[in-house]
């Protein structure tokens, strides 16, 4: 199963397993159970009331066309069969996909799918994240949903944050993603002429925003903590 790691702005890494050739044709082929009965349902209603081709278009055949898209886009990247299997669409670097690459891959199921003789199959089979040409033109992936683990990254100015670490301050997983940025920033600064007073008067800040009464003796080693608790609680989400 092939792995692909990022990192992201909260400082963790986020590994994440492409869906197998299996997987996905199994969700597919999930997907394909529920429109064949929803058709062979309207077609059923549609004898009865002999209805006109118009209105069997937007209720039949429109349907139909737009599902995976609009589960995808409505649902966090998965469709029926996604959810069943445990997968969903993603950037290839971990990110929420945007309406245009959901639209772009839909776009292509016309290449990738029966028109082309399931050629989205061999590319899939081929790639080394198992991306078809869909996925490759709009640059997204299908990841397992258990595979989407967070696991630690270290700082280069910060000890690992390993199993035994003991938050001292639970507050720091109030911080937002531009507040811990300021502060490491100043942390990477602090050796710059005038580092330590901005320092001092960060820490009177983060102390202030907190709540907090610091354990440590010195701005510089409080901060430090607040950064490695903000990343002890993010990888507890």
């Amino acid at each position: 199963m092939a792995e692909k790691g990022i990192l992201t702005g909260q400082y963790v890494r986020i590994r994440q397993a492409a869906a197998s050739v299996g997987d996905r044709m199994l969700a597919q082929l999930i997907d394909w159970v529920l429109e064949f009965a929803y058709a062979a349902f309207m077609i059923w209603v549609f004898s009865k009331l002999n209805a006109e081709p118009l209105t069997v278009f937007f209720v039949l055949v429109f349907p139909l066309l737009v599902y995976p898209l609009c589960c995808e886009v409505f649902n966090q990247g998965q469709s029926v069969g996604k959810m069943i299997m445990k997968t969903r669409v993603v950037m290839a670097d971990g990110s929420v996909p945007s309406l245009s690459a959901y639209l772009l891959r839909w776009l292509l199921i016309i290449i990738d799918g029966p028109l082309m003789a399931y050629m989205g199959i061999v590319v899939i089979a081929a790639t080394r994240h198992h991306q078809r040409i869909g996925d490759l033109a709009a640059g997204t992936m299908v990841v397992k949903l258990q595979s989407y683990t967070k696991i630690q990254v270290s700082l280069d100015e910060f000890d690992y944050v390993n199993e035994n670490y003991k938050p001292h301050y639970p507050q720091a997983a109030d911080l937002s993603l531009e507040q811990l940025n300021v502060i490491s920033r100043a942390l990477a600064a602090s050796e710059a002429r005038g580092g330590e007073q901005r320092i001092e008067q960060l820490s009177l800040k983060v102390q202030q925003l907190l709540g907090v009464t610091p354990r440590e003796q010195q701005a510089e080693s409080f901060l430090a903590r607040i950064v490695r608790d903000y990343q002890y609680y993010a990888l507890e989400d």
